[in-house]
């Protein structure tokens, strides 16, 4: 895992797992280098953790606009 300063200046954690977005991919972040407790994401395309997470499991970077969409759409969450 790659560590990094996160926006507060604390240590965060960039992890090789990824979601894809239609620009760059998406990087898991931990706050913790063994990977126990998730941060959020990490977008390759500007390199910023300002990422955005719906409940559909959308991604969206509120820097550069890159997003991924969710995997399975449902009806029921209209």
């Amino acid at each position: 895992m790659d560590e990094r300063e996160g926006p507060d200046g604390q240590t965060l954690y960039v992890s090789r797992e990824v979601e894809r977005g239609n620009k760059a991919p998406f990087r898991v972040v931990y706050t913790d280098p063994e990977a126990e407790t998730r941060w959020g994401f990490f977008c390759e395309n500007c390199e910023s953790f300002d990422t955005a997470v719906d409940s559909m499991g959308r991604i969206q970077c509120n820097v550069c606009s890159n997003f991924h969409k969710a995997e399975e759409w449902d009806a029921a969450h209209e």
